[in-house]
């Protein structure tokens, strides 16, 4: 087996879709190294979720890039079955002025770049979401082109299809014979470099597949704490976003949605965020031979396209892009770190 060129610990989607990326660009050879094979993390329980709706300019950029990438998946990534992304929408609640002032000043900053949000009022909002329950809204931000894939995880392996992928458990670089190693292990990359990523535990809930269709956007409650979509197999999924307190999830259901009230949770799947300080990802060169792409608290799925790009890019010699400059390891010890408020 030859020497790689590129080394990459993890084989998440990260990771995977820089191998993609330096492939496309004849970049090789490359090897993707995980102790539990591609998808096994986070990757692998993600509910596919893609979004335009960000409060920060660089992950708003990141997302158009990634979306216009994920539109065209099925064409460039050839998998073996339907991926099924789905327009459906994602519509953020306010139920204070505060909040609702937070999300028009997103929505400013998004529509300045090209992103088709926009604020709605309360008896909109009941329209974009059929059940809606309003009496305690302030209002909301909809954005039509947000939405997900039917088979999230068929994505991920339709990556992995194109990527060599070994069986290892990494202890430290050096055991890593590659001029160029990259360390996009979520959760673990602390354990191979000193950057500060921390575990943060999320949860989702899931209902068997329900054949009436109760939810097609994607509706996030934060100051309830809450998220809910029906997904195209007719499964609901719902979130309490600090924890695992399905009685508080019942709480909100009954509140804002209750055609989903009596929707049975029974499944509950535990997740993995890995956290950085500023909720943002640490992109970018960390020594001559390491770089670095993990942090992403939540949103590495969404941001996967323009993040394995703008690394291949970088490592191939270009300058690091704006992506890179903004997120980079050094941030955090140059006081410019970049918080995003846009979290669930």
């Amino acid at each position: 087996m030859p020497t790689p060129r590129v080394a990459i610990v993890g084989a998440g989607v990260t990771g995977l879709s820089i191998a993609f990326h330096l492939a496309e660009r004849g970049i090789g050879p490359v090897r993707i190294y995980d102790r539990a094979g591609a998808g096994a993390g986070a990757s692998g329980v993600q509910p596919g979720g893609v979004r335009l709706q960000w409060g920060t300019e660089v992950n708003c950029r990141m997302a158009l890039e990634s979306l216009a990438f994920w539109r065209e998946a099925q064409n460039r990534l050839a998998p073996r079955v339907e991926l099924g992304w789905r327009a459906c929408g994602y519509l953020w609640l306010a139920h204070s002025d505060a909040v609702l002032d937070n999300l028009r000043a997103n929505v400013a900053l998004q529509t300045s770049l090209g992103i088709p949000s926009r604020i709605v009022a309360p008896d909109e909002a009941a329209d974009l979401v059929p059940g809606l329950q309003t009496g305690t809204l302030a209002g909301g931000a909809w954005c039509a082109e947000d939405g997900y894939f039917d088979r999230p995880q068929a994505v991920v392996e339709a990556l992995a299809a194109r990527a060599e992928i070994e069986l290892a458990d990494i202890r430290t670089l050096d055991e890593l014979d590659a001029e160029t190693v990259v360390v996009a292990a979520g959760v673990d990359t602390p354990q191979l470099v000193d950057v500060p990523i921390v575990a943060e535990e999320r949860y989702l809930f899931f209902s068997e597949p329900i054949r009436e269709r109760l939810l097609e956007p994607l509706v996030i409650a934060p100051e309830r704490r809450f998220a809910a979509k029906q997904l195209g197999d007719g499964r609901v999924l719902a979130s309490d976003l600090d924890g695992q307190d399905r009685g508080h999830v019942r709480d909100v259901m009954r509140e804002l949605l209750p055609q989903l009230e009596f929707a049975r949770l029974d499944t509950l799947v535990p997740g993995t965020y890995d956290v950085t300080p500023d909720h943002q990802a640490i992109l970018g060169q960390i020594d001559e031979r390491v770089w670095i792409a993990a942090g992403f608290s939540g949103h590495g799925f969404m941001m996967a396209p323009a993040v394995g790009r703008s690394m291949a890019a970088a490592i191939a010699g270009e300058p690091p892009n704006d992506y890179l400059q903004a997120l980079s390891p050094d941030r955090f010890t140059r006081g410019a770190q970049l918080p995003e408020p846009s979290v669930v």
